[in-house]
């Protein structure tokens, strides 16, 4: 099933898209009771009449990362820091994203900053709490979509913690919508490609993930319970902005496109507002 969230005349619903493109509408008021049953109204909607929104408009907690997981696009970053790398990963990189609201599909992403990068990224959400959890983790997860974590690379690069360099304010896109019907098995062999003005930039296959899904929640939930709405996104291939030489940072009236196999295209607009300060 694909879950969207959507508004017609000024309403905002969630939604199930059809293969059709049209929409029936679910009766819901938070995605949270999604993971419980719910019933589809007969009421339906077209895609081409309502303005396609965020599956979630924001996050119950920050969102959790995984960093450089990735092989390529490890190497590209330690080449970006003047870092040598010796080909081994031997620990996962989690860190923490705050989003305030995810932007929607189709939204200007109106950004403050110097060196501003794309990343798209395979996540996903749980739909009940994880706690010490080593099998059955498909039990555990409702649905996959694409994140774009948009980071700002000198704010990163400046504090020896990530957080600030991931999260300023409109850097998150999410969607187009949830796909419930992925198993692990198949959300780890799906092709992943970002686009910028056409550009491919990233291309690659989630089946390079050096952690994959099941060790991410198996390891994350031996540390703390996982609330179920819990979004974890698995990190991004290289080809981002920082890897190349020079380095191809967003600038105003780009175009981002995003887009993971069985999950549709997450497009996006940059504008750039004036620049954080970084000193």
């Amino acid at each position: 099933m694909k879950i969207i969230r959507f508004m017609h005349e000024n309403k905002c619903f969630y939604g199930k898209l059809n293969e059709d493109l049209s929409i029936d509408r679910i009766l819901i008021n938070d995605y949270l009771e999604l993971f419980s049953d719910f019933k589809c109204e007969k009421t339906k909607f077209s895609l081409n009449d309502v303005k396609l929104l965020s599956p979630i408009d924001a996050p119950k907690q920050d969102v959790i990362c995984l960093g450089i997981n990735y092989l390529e696009h490890a190497k590209e970053s330690y080449k970006f820091k003047g870092i040598d790398f010796d080909g081994q990963r031997q620990d996962a990189v989690y860190f923490a994203k705050r989003v305030n609201e995810f932007k929607n599909p189709n939204d200007e992403l109106v950004l403050n900053g110097l060196k501003l990068d794309y990343e798209c990224e395979l996540a996903l959400i749980l739909k009940k709490d994880a706690y010490k959890i080593s099998a059955n983790f498909d039990d555990y997860i409702f649905g996959y979509t694409i994140l774009n974590d948009v980071s700002e690379r000198a704010i990163q690069n400046k504090h020896k913690q990530w957080y600030m360099g991931k999260s300023l304010e409109n850097s998150c896109p999410f969607g187009p919508f949830i796909n419930t019907d992925l198993t692990i098995k198949q959300a780890s062999n799906l092709e992943i490609k970002c686009y910028v003005n056409d550009e491919l930039r990233q291309n690659s296959n989630t089946n390079l993930l050096i952690f994959d899904i099941e060790y991410i929640l198996k390891e994350l939930s031996s540390y703390t319970k996982l609330k179920a709405g819990t979004i974890i996104s698995t990190g991004t291939p290289s080809g981002v902005a920082m890897g190349f030489t020079p380095p191809k940072f967003l600038k105003s009236q780009d175009k981002i496109e995003c887009k993971i196999e069985n999950l549709g295209s997450l497009i996006n607009y940059i504008k750039v507002e004036n620049e954080c300060s970084i000193n």
